[in-house]
């Protein structure tokens, strides 16, 4: 005997008078009098369900006590509701089932929050009763949504020639970047694993092997802060290539993911997709991964004031800063208030202070600042900005490394409080990230993504001299704002490796500690290679609208670090810890 012959959500006019055997979930009871409706769920969606006392007889009664979330198994025939009872809202609206037999399979508790109401719950009773939170609609779209990009992804890159191969997760720690979860050893005492943060020296290793193109849905493990888009543990679709050059893997890419809209959301980007640099994205939009829905370009006019008696700007020039403005295209129309609120909101990104000019009729200008402005800088300013009657344009005068990032968060702000945001999809590419930045608080050279980056052709020779004008051949995915890819070329020989590893502080018997696997299989004929990895979640939660990575995520974990569901972390019992030869303190 089969327990159910269809699913809820596929039944059809063409079903019409067949017996069917459904399993499912109570998701609403509407009792009209002798009537008793049942709207019944199941992956698949939902189906109306009558019990009449004329044909259902004695299981009529069972009808009245069900309660939702209760599971059912139902028997009986598909009819064709009347017209007038139709539900084009529902894809089986034309349909019902007259219930000819039922058995309950379980009860349900009354369930801590609604299935069937699309109520806002609080996220931690969510997390706590994931279970039941994954029942509703849109979560369980968005788990299917994961598992047709998963598909969809696998099958373009099993047909472009990709081998997929699983890396350990027990490894060991290395100095790559963030902090590492570590695993004590119980059969080596005081020795420890560390759980991946990526495959990437393995995926490495697989080139030198040999393997040519590889990829894996690879977990990834980071001890660090969590935010929206960010979890302890998430999911990237990892990728590596021998003997391709960075227009040859990007463009690969935009082969994957036009025909991955195209099915899963039905819409195709246009390609090619644009490509920007580093430098070009800061100076321009103040971010490395600039959201391109908007404009609102930033414009430097330091060279408008050169010669400026306004000591605030020539202050900063004197000490080596820059004066950086953005135009708000209907600005004109910020009361004070609200000018003082973005001003504050400069201040806490790291402004000393927000400078603004009202744009009148005539190209007048009003601003506490004006008086202090020559007539020819209000004029230079004007036309690097393009500014017109209506607008305000906003100043910040500091050193660049402030003035971008500051602008960077004002333009997003500025670009949703004006209604700017174009719907659709802008993807780019950020090309020649800098290979090494300063240790804010150490002041040593560090790598800005990971130190087994290929230096670009041109930079090279700045290594010795000067490295933080290097430049990588690093290549970062953007979509919609969002960092969804990030990328690059390898290091393939050793002695580059270890002049990159010797610049990071690395001494020799440090470079063979951490690095002695990689830096000896990279003597045996590496091939070049590079390759990069997508975040799975992100790139689905952009796809399904979303604003956190937690919804696209089966169980994921609060942003203490916790599991509400499970309790995780927790204590262990002492004895474990005896075992692994580890004391708490």
């Amino acid at each position: 005997m089969r327990m159910r012959t269809d699913y809820c959500g596929r039944l059809a006019t063409a079903d019409e008078a067949r017996a069917v055997t459904l399993c499912g979930w109570v998701h609403r009871r509407r009792d009209h009098g002798g009537l008793i409706f049942i709207d019944l769920r199941d992956v698949s969606g939902l189906v109306q369900i009558v019990f009449d006392p004329e044909r259902s007889g004695d299981i009529h009664q069972t009808g009245h006590s069900l309660r939702p979330e209760d599971v059912l198994q139902v028997e009986g025939k598909v009819a064709l509701r009347t017209p007038e009872t139709v539900n084009p809202d529902l894809p089986t609206g034309e349909v019902e089932v007259n219930v000819t037999g039922i058995e309950i399979l379980n009860r349900s508790e009354t369930p801590p929050f609604s299935v069937e109401e699309r109520t806002e719950v609080d996220e931690t009773l969510r997390l706590k009763y994931r279970y039941i939170d994954l029942r509703r609609d849109e979560m369980l779209g968005n788990l299917l949504l994961r598992h047709q990009v998963v598909r969809t992804v696998r099958a373009f890159l099993d047909g472009s020639g990709f081998t997929e191969v699983e890396t350990p997760v027990l490894t060991k720690s290395t100095p790559e970047g963030a902090r590492d979860f570590l695993v004590p050893c119980r059969l080596q005492a005081r020795k420890f694993y560390a759980l991946p943060q990526s495959p990437q020296l393995f995926k490495q290793l697989l080139m030198v092997a040999g393997l040519d193109r590889y990829y894996q849905f690879a977990h990834a493990f980071r001890d660090e802060d969590l935010r929206a888009d960010r979890q302890p543990e998430h999911t990237q679709i990892d990728m590596e290539m021998s003997f391709m050059d960075p227009a040859e893997i990007m463009s690969l890419l935009e082969d994957l993911l036009v025909g991955l809209f195209a099915k899963v959301n039905g819409a195709a980007p246009s390609r090619p997709f644009p490509v920007m640099t580093y430098d070009e994205a800061l100076l321009k939009y103040g971010s490395d991964k600039p959201d391109r829905r908007y404009e609102l370009p930033i414009v430097d006019v330091s060279g408008v004031f050169k010669a400026t008696g306004f000591a605030v700007f020539a202050g900063a020039l004197e000490g080596g800063g820059v004066i950086r403005a953005l135009r708000a295209p209907g600005g004109g129309r910020f009361s004070r208030r609200e000018v003082d609120e973005l001003t504050q909101f400069a201040i806490s990104e790291g402004a000393r202070g927000l400078a603004y000019l009202f744009i009148r009729e005539g190209l007048e200008v009003a601003s506490p600042i004006a008086k202090f402005l020559a007539p020819d800088e209000v004029r230079g300013v004007i036309e690097a900005t393009g500014a017109a009657a209506g607008d305000i344009i906003f100043f910040v005068a500091d050193l660049a490394v402030v003035a971008a990032p500051v602008l960077g968060a004002l333009r997003q702000r500025l670009a949703y409080e004006l209604g700017l945001v174009r719907q659709g999809w802008s993807f780019l590419w950020v090309t020649d990230f800098p290979m090494f930045k300063l240790d804010e608080d150490t002041g040593e050279i560090v790598a800005e993504h990971h130190p087994f980056t290929l230096p670009t052709p041109e930079t090279v020779e700045h290594l010795d001299s000067d490295p933080l004008l290097v430049r990588g051949s690093l290549f970062d995915l953007v979509l919609n704002g969002v960092e969804i890819a990030s990328g690059g070329l390898r290091i393939h020989k050793p002695e580059l490796q270890r002049r990159i590893l010797a610049i990071l502080g690395h001494e020799d018997h440090d470079m063979e500690r951490d690095f002695g696997f990689l830096l000896e299989a990279l003597k045996y004929g590496a091939p070049p290679h590079g390759g990069l990895a997508f975040g799975l979640d992100r790139l689905v939660m952009l796809m399904a609208g979303l604003s956190t990575i937690r919804d696209v995520i089966a169980f994921p974990k609060t942003q203490s670090g916790g599991c509400p569901l499970t309790g995780a972390p927790a204590q262990v019992d002492p004895a474990q810890l005896r075992e692994l030869k580890v004391k708490t303190t």
